[in-house]
């Protein structure tokens, strides 16, 4: 996953943060910070960032 992808799934959960349960905001919240940071993301961290996209947004489309 590039960083361009990372970018994008992140800010389409921004529309959801309210929406989260609290400890998946805590995560979404680091994910932003790193994303602002421009830093990119481990496997492990991809994977989260995948499952927090599903759960609120709904299927990743491509199977990214």
């Amino acid at each position: 996953m590039t960083h361009a992808e990372q970018h994008a799934l992140i800010l389409d959960l921004k529309d959801y943060a309210r929406k989260m349960k609290r400890y998946d905001q805590e995560e979404f919240e680091m994910f932003l910070k790193r994303d602002t940071d421009d830093e990119d993301l481990d496997t492990m961290s991809q994977k989260k960032l995948v499952r927090l996209y599903e759960q609120y947004v709904g299927p990743l489309e491509g199977g990214a």
